[in-house]
């Protein structure tokens, strides 16, 4: 009988990166029925509650193991929901420790610790317990490629990287500005640059790393990444995406809403778990909407202004009190605002779905992609900006709104490229470039695909390590 290879994964508590996570433990799974993988869910505060679906029918060698709930009383009282999230983990360290002690005690020691960026400390357990460590990026290789970058670019460029002419160059990847940087770059005196380049020379050191993306779409940077390797610059990167979510059973408004639409003729409009606009930048987006005279399918949050909405704080408060007055009587017959959830993967593959306005979360991408829907990206935070010149200027599958100088999209841009996507010739080509891809997915996860054997080089890995 083969013996069983013991996988642990400690995804943060952010519901993109969880469903990430669980969604590579049962990919793995998939193609490796001897091994077993537990995943240890650390939380702040209670678990978000559109992921706990996903915990439904999972397979019976796939365990979860939820650590006590850190409260965000123990929080700073302004913290931002990084730090948030950085100090639920740095809390949960104790009960991590303890957990992954008790697999060696019970004889079912591990062969690899997964972690992701933001719970990477616990892979310094990694050499204590005797198991591979790795960094699970539930991102695009591109944001990878930067990664293992920046200290270069630290060592070679002066002054802000927002001020350099000739803007950013990261290797296999389009050029970039320097103001379409994660937020932590754009201060380089700031602590949050010190300690993101600390993160990135830390990535270095671990003996893998497993990126949410396949080889086919991300052509440039995944070669580059293989190449370094090969030469010894980071460690292996294995492109084992598209990890996403299936397609649910469940009935709702708006898809019975969606089956009385003409064929992609609606377009959808969410701005990811934790993304949120202010009560302006909300007004401007439903005259935007309205003028644009094209049928939408709203997810309304709080705006952000209102109150701390960081991680569900605003569960209790409608959004729909927020739109301007006589906004849903006067659309009534355009479009339908949902308050804060929808099956998203459901409406994506719904016929009647032809373009998407998204922040640009790299799980949404993924989706799109995956069901061929155009895109209009509106970054919001995190690496957003950089997925949004990947989708414009590298697969030109999206359409950018301009932001004003004070900062916001005002209606008159929102009305010009929801047409521009929903109706012109230059919709037409994003959707056709976009709908070229759906095979391409689908190639990547064959028994022969990029993916599928990009992690089952990883999985020989972790058999004859255990």
């Amino acid at each position: 009988m083969e013996k069983t290879t013991h996988i642990a994964i400690v995804p943060s508590p952010l519901y993109s990166h969880l469903v990430s996570s669980l969604e590579l433990s049962k990919r793995i799974l998939h193609l490796n029925p001897n091994f077993h993988v537990t995943c240890i869910i650390p939380i702040l505060e209670s678990l978000p509650s559109a992921f706990i679906p996903n915990l439904h029918s999972l397979p019976s060698n796939l365990t979860t193991i939820f650590l006590p709930p850190i409260s965000k009383d123990d929080m700073p009282p302004s913290a931002k929901v990084v730090v948030k999230i950085q100090l639920t983990l740095t809390k949960s360290m104790p009960s991590i420790l303890q957990l992954l002690n008790s697999f060696t005690s019970n004889n079912t020691p591990l062969a690899a610790l997964i972690a992701d960026p933001f719970s990477f400390q616990v892979l310094n357990f990694a050499k204590t317990l005797n198991t591979l460590s790795f960094i699970f990026l539930p991102s695009s290789a591109m944001i990878v490629s930067l990664l293992f970058h920046i200290p270069k670019l630290d060592q070679m460029l002066s002054g802000e990287f927002h001020q350099q002419s000739e803007g950013i160059h990261i290797p296999g990847c389009v050029p970039l500005h320097g103001s379409d940087l994660p937020d932590p770059l754009l201060d380089r005196s700031n602590r949050a640059y010190k300690e993101y380049l600390q993160r990135a020379k830390s990535f270095s050191q671990v003996d893998g790393v497993l990126v949410n993306s396949f080889l086919e779409l991300e052509e440039g940077p995944a070669r580059a990444l293989i190449e370094q390797a090969s030469d010894h610059d980071h460690p292996p990167v294995y492109l084992v995406g598209p990890l996403t979510q299936t397609k649910s059973n469940l009935d709702s408004e708006c898809l019975r809403w969606l089956e009385k639409q003409p064929p992609r003729s609606v377009l959808y409009i969410c701005f990811g778990a934790g993304g949120t606009l202010s009560q302006s930048q909300i007004n401007e987006l439903a005259f935007g909407l309205e003028k644009s005279g094209k049928r939408f399918l709203w997810v309304l949050r709080v705006p952000n202004d209102s109150i701390d909405v960081s991680l569900g704080a605003s569960k209790k408060m409608n959004p729909l009190e927020f739109l301007p007055e006589g906004f849903l009587e006067r659309t009534k017959e355009q479009g339908l605002v949902i308050p804060l959830w929808a099956p998203q993967i459901s409406i994506l593959s719904h016929g009647s779905t032809g373009g998407f306005m998204t922040n640009g979360g790299w799980n949404s991408i993924l989706e799109s992609v995956q069901y061929g829907v155009p895109l209009i990206a509106w970054p919001l935070f995190a690496e957003q900006r950089m997925n949004a010149v990947f989708l414009t200027d590298g697969l030109k599958v999206a359409l950018r709104p301009k932001v004003n100088q004070n900062g916001m999209v005002d209606r008159e841009e929102i009305g010009v490229v929801i047409r521009r996507l929903m109706e012109g010739e230059e919709g037409k080509e994003i959707y056709k470039r976009m709908n070229s891809l759906k095979d391409v997915v689908v190639n990547a996860l064959k028994d022969d695909g990029s993916s599928t054997k990009a992690l089952f080089d990883v999985a020989q890995r972790w058999k004859s390590f255990g």
